[in-house]
């Protein structure tokens, strides 16, 4: 069943298998984190498209972004999913689903193919072949590739094309990069959006995701890092002249620093949650000394008072270490203090004070808080759902909802990168 499922991966990420526009009219971006899932459900009509509705809900059954106990987490995106049912049963036929998982290994590869025909033009069903060629990768078992992402073609020795089509030549390369995950993980995420009433459409990194609904293109022409801080795991994307050099998730987010207080403070999870909420900073220098925190407010047992100093040093100390992943990836990437478009950062991670300034202080870069921007499609919708949809806790949600518009042909400019169609999936099992 494995090697099934690998080889279909690798045969439905291509450009050539790209959904017809106007196959559907509701397209719904689930985000299913370690903390909380969350949905944006967006709605075409004849002359736009509008967001139809936000949904969000705590998380439970999930560890460091997967799934570890379907009896917990089935309810829970159940639940989400009934909210989205309320707008049209048939959205919820259409999901696109973020992979949360750390267990993710990125390849650059490359394709090359000769131009069959004689005229040397070149055609679709040549970028088929040359990216199906990217994507011939030696996996380890219980691995499977969820993205191809195209960086550059190539044609006659001559790089940096962004669309070959119509072109001349009589060779044509391709520098992709190569997405895969540990399957298993893969294959319990599908089970639970099955088992609690949706059909996905496709899977995404949830840093893809969250880089689709935050960046600009200017600042991906410009070169920028994202760092998406969830609470089980933190996304890195990397893009420079609007290509994808680096992607990469970490098993580490807010989620830590919470335990970080917990165990500095010997309080309970949900207490040291709420003292990171309300008092907690990213810089221990915008502290005053003499600020302190009466632990009796979250813990009534708890006696006495803790100096808010102290929680922001912890919280900076954990923070730092995040942000020495970014830098090493960043290093990986030759790109270490070299983006001009500098980091933007979002995930519910995010909102800490204080971050954007420990950001550009540890990664040497020009750094801001960023969301997704989705007012275009928002406006005149219920304050209360725009305000949603700006808090970066979002960015995930949005980004999954922007992409599967991407991939069905909603906008006349989509992204070139190429997610793991599922709907292709479940036809090849059907009899």
């Amino acid at each position: 069943m494995l090697n099934k499922i690998k080889t279909l991966t690798q045969s439905v990420t291509g450009r050539g298998n790209r959904p017809k526009a106007g196959n559907d009219k509701y397209i719904v971006g689930l985000d299913i984190g370690t903390s909380s899932v969350k949905a944006v459900v967006l709605e075409r009509r004849k002359s736009n498209v509008i967001v139809r509705h936000t949904v969000k809900e705590s998380s439970s059954g999930l560890r460091k972004g997967t799934v570890y106990d379907l009896s917990e987490s089935v309810p829970v995106v159940a639940k989400v999913i009934d909210e989205i049912k309320k707008i049209s049963k048939a959205a919820t036929k259409n999901l696109y689903v973020n992979i949360g998982t750390s267990q993710v290994k990125v390849h650059n590869s490359r394709g090359i193919v000769a131009v069959s025909r004689v005229d040397n033009e070149i055609y679709q069903d040549d970028i088929d072949r040359v990216v199906k060629a990217s994507q011939a990768v030696n996996l380890a078992p219980n691995r499977m590739v969820i993205h191809t992402l195209t960086r550059e073609y190539v044609v006659d020795g001559v790089p940096d094309i962004a669309n070959p089509l119509g072109l001349s030549g009589s060779r044509l390369e391709v520098q992709s990069m190569v997405v895969e995950a540990f399957a298993p993980h893969v294959k319990s995420l599908m089970k639970l959006v099955e088992m609690s009433g949706g059909e996905i459409s496709g899977l995404v990194l949830t840093a893809l995701a969250s880089a689709r609904s935050v960046l600009t293109k200017k600042q991906k022409d410009l070169g920028v890092v994202l760092i998406d801080i969830g609470f089980g795991t933190t996304g890195v994307t990397i893009y420079e002249e609007h290509k994808l050099i680096g992607v990469q998730n970490f098993p580490v987010g807010s989620g830590n620093i919470t335990n970080d207080i917990a165990v500095g403070l010997r309080i309970p999870i949900v207490a040291a949650e709420s003292v990171k909420l309300y008092h907690g900073s990213a810089s221990s220098h915008d502290v005053s000394s003499k600020d302190v925190i009466d632990l009796s407010k979250f813990v009534p047992e708890a006696k006495g008072s803790v100096s808010r100093r102290f929680v922001a040093e912890i919280i900076e100390s954990r923070l730092a270490e995040i942000f020495e992943f970014v830098n090493n990836e960043l290093k990986l990437a030759g790109r270490a203090g070299k983006l001009a478009g500098g980091a933007v950062l979002s995930g519910g991670g995010s909102k800490l004070p204080g971050l954007a300034d420990l950001a550009k202080q540890e990664l040497k870069l020009s750094s801001q808080i960023g969301f997704a921007d989705m007012r275009p499609w928002a406006e005149g919708g219920p304050s209360q759902m725009n305000e949603m949809i700006e808090d970066p806790d979002f960015a995930g949600a949005a980004g999954l909802a922007l992409w599967g518009g991407d991939q069905e042909g909603w906008w006349k400019e989509g992204d070139s990168d190429r997610g793991f169609n599922i709907k292709k999936l479940f036809q090849y099992f059907i009899p």
